[in-house]
């Protein structure tokens, strides 16, 4: 699993049968240190997230593992819309 921003959508017209119904976002990869990097992904929205968020996402093989995705060409999946992260004793992260 890896920490990302959604910093943008992706419409869709004409894909697959399987892909219909479905929600892409962008997302950038952030560190555990909240630090943008250069890494994008396209990601499947399993949980309603938005613009601007700050998420969990599963790439690969693991991106076919959700009730969403299951059964579904799919190599990025958002499964969960992060809250707060602390480490050690730092909180890195808290949504408001």
């Amino acid at each position: 699993m890896l920490l990302g921003k959604v910093v943008g959508t992706l419409v869709a017209t004409h894909k697959d049968e399987k892909m219909e119904g479905l929600k892409f976002l962008v997302v950038r990869q952030i560190t555990v240190d909240n630090a943008e990097t250069a890494n994008y992904v396209v990601a499947v929205d399993a949980v309603g997230a938005g613009v601007g968020e700050v998420v969990m996402y599963a790439s690969g093989s693991s991106a076919r593992q959700t009730k969403t995705t299951d059964q579904r060409p799919c190599d990025a999946v958002i499964m969960a819309i992060v809250d707060t992260w602390n480490v050690g004793d730092e909180v890195k992260y808290r949504k408001d």
